[in-house]
């Protein structure tokens, strides 16, 4: 059987958003120090997923050529995202994972739709727990993981597809707090579209290739 990678072909969003998803992410950790809880850290990167897969390991570069081609016809500045809630989700009695629900223009599902073209050639199903990235700190791969990349096209791209920044954990009855407060909805821009290896719960842990805007 041939060695596979998870990926993750994001958008890396700018400054503004960066620095909210920062602050939300520092009050959460007031709730539940990491771990459980994480930091957004060079191991979970505020990020907008557009395509998750798993790839033939052998054919990386060539992964990373055929993005890089789409890269170039994309004019990232003109992609608009739009942040519209905080929302959550509770995970156990004690924990919740918190985003930022994210309204994607029309060009950001045109670039989904071509990244997902270009790299049918190197896709592969039976992906497992050694196509992801794993730390001492996250030893383990959950099957919701493995089997979240597996079915990612089509179940969450297209007319499935969910935009999002994750977060972080915290609380439930702290992140209903959060979540209640005024959301004024503001738009933010990319400032590069990367390649990541994927972490456990969909992590960008790993950055493989990054083409800045």
């Amino acid at each position: 059987m041939r060695a596979l990678t998870a990926i993750d072909v994001l958008l890396d969003p700018d400054e503004p958003m960066r620095a909210f998803a920062a602050d939300l992410n520092g009050r959460m950790l007031a709730s539940i120090p990491s771990p459980p809880g994480f930091a957004l850290d060079e191991n979970h990167r505020p990020h907008v997923t557009v395509l998750q897969r798993y790839v033939r390991t052998a054919a990386l570069d060539q992964v990373c050529e055929a993005i890089q081609e789409v890269r170039a016809s994309v004019d990232l500045s003109t992609l608009r995202l739009t942040a519209r809630a905080l929302t959550h989700v509770v995970l156990q009695p004690s924990i919740g994972i918190a985003v930022i629900e994210v309204a994607p223009g029309p060009d950001v599902l045109s670039l989904q739709a071509r990244l997902i073209e270009v790299l049918q050639p190197f896709t592969e199903r039976g992906g497992s727990a050694e196509a992801f990235v794993r730390t001492p700190a996250e030893p383990d791969i959950g099957e919701e993981t493995v089997e979240f990349i597996e079915d990612y096209v089509p179940r969450h791209s297209g007319a499935n597809y969910v935009a999002h920044v994750t977060v972080g954990l915290a609380a439930p009855e702290d992140l209903a707090v959060l979540e209640a407060a005024p959301f004024p909805p503001f738009t933010f821009a990319a400032d590069a579209l990367s390649i990541y290896q994927l972490g456990n719960a969909g992590a960008a842990a790993r950055c493989l290739q990054t083409w800045k805007g």
